[in-house]
């Protein structure tokens, strides 16, 4: 199976985009990517919507990335699908075509963990990217999770740290939300702290035991502290927000680094690999690359394509566990609260 060419569909629909891609062993062929543009008016992810979108998305999906990659669904080794964590009836749509679809075809299904996926996207064969070496450490980011995982082997994933309450990416679209800025926000605080002072306004940055974050304090103090200066000035955001989301990004960058370090200290691992939506982020990117250069360490940053949600990392965690012959039962369910 070591020299063999397999080709995986990957399907992946753990929250608001429906994704499929083609893979050839450890190459990506496809990675077809459709968003849902209806929950920007409703300023967040309508749970509801987002699995009736998924519905009429996926099998145009699918059939796309087949086309794009020039392969006959005959041609497939096995389908990986995103099991969860994620909304639950995102997860029901992708988890239900992926079992029909293996059963019509005769092939192994392939049970793939959202979080676990982000970190393995790094394995991904590209000519300008090496993946990490084991042992390393994976800062997992994203609107629902902020963790820290020691990483031995594909499949040997320790948890060292995680949020308490609210993943970073939820910090960024609330604290967005609070700006009145549309969703969603955490890229627009992003683009716009590129132009600001990091330093013009100072927010806490929480006390949290060990290796895990907190980021409902920061939350509640950027609201009251932009309840309070509007209260002053009623321009105060317009005039001011440029330096308002550099001084929430440096924040958020700061609680992240002094975790990382922390873990790095601990460890003596010192090789980074970062994974999820928000390592898109130009602050987290710029400390890391900066943290190379400044304390040795040895950094590995996903391209903006494998940061979001996408079915090319589905179909590498597909290949790995195709290779060791992991595969699902068909009597396999979603699971909104998957776990390593």
């Amino acid at each position: 199976m070591e020299n063999e060419t397999n080709y995986i569909l990957a399907i992946e629909s753990s929250c608001d985009d429906t994704s499929a891609a083609i893979l050839r062993n450890t190459t990506v062929l496809s990675n077809v990517v459709a968003s849902q543009k209806i929950h920007e008016q409703y300023g967040g992810v309508v749970p509801e919507l987002a699995s009736r979108a998924h519905q009429q998305n996926i099998v145009p999906v699918v059939d796309q990335a087949l086309a794009k990659a020039n392969i006959d669904k005959k041609q497939l080794s096995a389908i990986a699908f995103t099991r969860g964590p994620g909304l639950m009836g995102s997860l029901l749509v992708g988890t239900s075509f992926a079992k029909s679809l293996a059963l019509g075809l005769g092939l192994p299904l392939i049970e793939v963990n959202h979080m676990q996926a982000h970190i393995l996207a790094h394995f991904i064969q590209d000519t300008n990217m090496s993946p990490p070496k084991f042992p390393f450490l994976a800062l997992t980011i994203s609107g629902g999770h902020t963790q820290i995982l020691k990483v031995s082997d594909y499949f040997k994933m320790e948890v060292l740290g995680q949020s308490l309450d609210d993943a970073v990416g939820e910090a960024f679209d609330k604290s967005a939300k609070v700006l009145g800025l549309p969703y969603p926000g955490g890229p627009l605080v992003d683009q716009y702290a590129q132009k600001g002072n990091p330093r013009a306004f100072e927010f806490p940055i929480p006390k949290v035991k060990d290796l895990n974050f907190s980021f409902s304090g920061l939350k509640t103090s950027i609201l009251y502290f932009v309840q309070r200066k509007t209260k002053e000035n009623p321009d105060f955001i317009s005039e001011n927000l440029v330096d308002i989301c550099a001084s929430i990004q440096y924040t958020i960058v700061t609680i992240l680094m002094q975790k990382l370090k922390k873990s790095v200290k601990q460890t003596g691992i010192n090789t980074i690999a970062i994974g999820g939506g928000v390592s898109a982020n130009s602050g987290i990117r710029k400390a890391l690359v900066n943290a190379e250069k400044d304390l040795g360490w040895t950094v590995h940053i996903p391209k903006f394509e494998y940061c979001t949600d996408n079915a090319a990392m589905i179909g590498i965690v597909g290949y790995l566990k195709f290779k060791k012959e992991l595969f699902a039962e068909q009597n396999v369910t979603a699971s909104a609260r998957y776990s390593f």
